[in-house]
């Protein structure tokens, strides 16, 4: 099984407040963790988004690098897509 290196950007609603923004980055890093190697996770904070989102104009944004098998990455876009509090994120495969 070949590993392959990803990143995700992912925008946190602040609608729940900074204990729901921590909850869910925990959430996403412990499973990138039992599934991959987590590798630098960071934190780009509250910033505007460039249009309204569930009519929300700000954001909690977050980037994380990790190294996975090519199957993960399909599983990790399902459960973001089923939680809320986020968002938008963004998956991409990385060149070596």
């Amino acid at each position: 099984m070949a590993l392959r290196n990803y990143e995700i950007v992912m925008v946190y609603s602040l609608t729940k407040g900074d204990e729901a923004v921590e909850a869910l980055k925990t959430k996403f890093t412990d499973l990138i963790s039992k599934n991959g190697t987590l590798g630098e996770v960071e934190e780009w904070g509250k910033r505007k988004l460039a249009y309204p989102i569930n009519y929300e104009a700000e954001g909690y944004y977050v980037l994380i690098n990790f190294s996975c098998d090519e199957s993960f990455p399909a599983e990790l876009d399902r459960v973001i897509n089923i939680t809320d509090g986020v968002l938008r994120s963004l998956i991409v495969a990385k060149g070596e």
